[in-house]
């Protein structure tokens, strides 16, 4: 074979292969339509099943610790010296406990003095009453020789000038007798009154022990060795009465209404890491005119290692429920009116719902949504009634985080 007729013959063979090849080997002519675009999806939306929960509705009340009854302890004397102390503050005091002590000299040198009067005053009623006895006698004597002379003188024995000194003689000795009678009523009355004034100064002795009227823990002590005490000073000591503190805390009038006697709180302290249960004991029946604020007391359980004075919080629990609820997050209140979205067949829509208690972020649902349907999570979203979207349940960590900020 010649070399043209090869070359010849390699050509034809390029030229079949190329026609046997299948027509996918080459591309669609240009004229040809293109595929029709997939459809959008909807967009999607964070949802939360309504669910049945527990709510504890809550008030948070803030204030101080003070003594339930705050005793003031002074003195009811004037001018005497402080010698003893006897108590600390921060000790627990029975009722009668001795917590100071004054100075008795001038009660001691009073006491000697007044012991010696009650020595004058025995000693003048025991002359008096023997000055009575004396004057009876000598009056009994006058009278039988008065009676005498009036029996001689009806006999002419006697003559009426010397009865008449017989008569004289009996009433000066019973003026006598009356006066020694006077004389110990008088002698009586004196002593009586030296004794009265020994039982003041014996008072004024029990006085001189400042004791505490009443149980109580001792909350501050401005008394001072030395000092010379006044009745209208400052009180020596002030006492907790029984050692009772409570929480002494504002709340809004709004929330006041909501408050009762008896219902349980909880009170944070700073430093102590654990909450204290306490209960309402008081609720103030007057609101602050400038603030606004009413005043209540609650009452810590006995024992609390507690400050008064110190910072506290409190957290009222005014309502407690199960039933559905839906994150806070979820609902828009306009003019009073509340509403949420829920996602029904895949599309929006917006119902009136009437609201109960809420707490810790959710809110409990009494109108307008059913269990187990699929709520919007966030109110207030892009989305309107109607629209079509693709609902995506929410996660536990992202649910509860978005109704605690709603």
């Amino acid at each position: 074979m010649t070399r043209l007729a090869a070359s010849a013959a390699f050509v034809a063979a390029i030229a079949a292969g190329a026609l046997a090849l299948p027509d996918s080997m080459f591309p669609a002519a240009a004229n040809e339509p293109a595929p029709a675009p997939a459809a959008p999806k909807p967009p999607a939306i964070t949802v939360v099943p309504a669910a049945r929960k527990e709510i504890v509705q809550t008030a948070i009340v803030v204030g101080s610790l003070v003594p339930r009854e705050e005793v003031l302890v002074g003195v009811d004397l004037d001018g005497y010296r402080l010698t003893e102390l006897a108590a600390e503050e921060g000790d627990h005091v029975k009722a009668g406990q001795v917590l100071a002590r004054l100075s008795t000299d001038t009660l001691d040198v009073q006491l000697a003095q007044n012991a010696s009067s009650l020595a004058r005053n025995d000693a003048a009623i025991a002359q008096a009453k023997s000055q009575i006895a004396e004057a009876t006698a000598i009056e009994a004597q006058a009278n039988a020789a008065f009676d005498r002379g009036q029996s001689l003188k009806t006999k002419g024995i006697v003559a009426q000038d010397a009865l008449d000194v017989r008569e004289s003689t009996a009433k000066t000795a019973a003026a006598r007798r009356d006066a020694a009678t006077q004389g110990l009523a008088l002698a009586e009355a004196d002593k009586a009154l030296t004794e009265a004034q020994r039982r003041e100064l014996l008072l004024r002795v029990t006085k001189t022990e400042i004791k505490a009227p009443t149980d109580g823990l001792v909350l501050s002590r401005s008394a001072r060795i030395g000092a010379i005490v006044s009745g209208g000073g400052e009180p020596l000591f002030r006492l907790a009465e029984d050692g009772a503190i409570e929480l002494q805390a504002q709340v809004p009038e709004a929330e006041l209404s909501q408050i009762a006697v008896g219902q349980p709180v909880t009170i944070t302290v700073p430093g102590i890491s654990e909450g204290i249960q306490g209960s309402v004991r008081l609720v103030s029946p007057k609101i602050d005119d400038a603030s606004r604020l009413g005043r209540l007391r609650v009452a810590l359980p006995a024992g609390a290692k507690v400050s008064a004075g110190a910072f506290a919080r409190g957290t009222v629990e005014l309502a407690r429920r199960e039933s559905v609820s839906i994150p806070v997050s979820a609902v828009v209140t306009t003019a009073g009116e509340a509403t949420a979205q829920v996602v029904v067949d895949g599309k929006i829509q917006t119902r009136p719902i009437k609201t109960g208690i809420s707490g810790k972020g959710m809110v409990e649902v009494v109108e307008g949504i059913a269990l187990g349907e699929a709520v919007v999570l966030r109110a207030g979203t892009f989305v309107r009634d109607g629209d079509a979207v693709t609902a995506v349940e929410a996660q536990g960590e992202a649910k509860q985080s978005e109704g605690a900020k709603g």
